[in-house]
């Protein structure tokens, strides 16, 4: 894992219901999402479909990316603020 906490967002592609798209993230949000896939035991694809879901339920949906670094920290486990 990078960890490096000041980087650009690096454009990569994941498949949501079929359909290939992509999402500009840094690479710590990255890594979390990584992290985040792999403790709950779900694809990485899966976890972002579960995201993007969410996200278009709500009154005023924000962009994929967004909803990613939010749902990332609304579900950061505990302590991890200060790793």
């Amino acid at each position: 894992m990078s960890r490096v906490p000041y980087h650009p967002p690096v454009k990569r592609s994941v498949e949501i219901a079929g359909h290939k798209t992509s999402v500009s993230l840094e690479p710590l949000f990255w890594d979390m999402l990584c992290e985040a896939a792999a403790r709950e035991g779900v694809p990485l694809n899966a976890l972002v479909a579960r995201i993007d879901e969410e996200r278009i339920r709500a009154d005023t949906p924000p962009g994929l990316a967004g909803a990613i670094r939010v749902w990332l920290v609304a579900n950061a486990p505990t302590g991890a603020a200060g790793q």
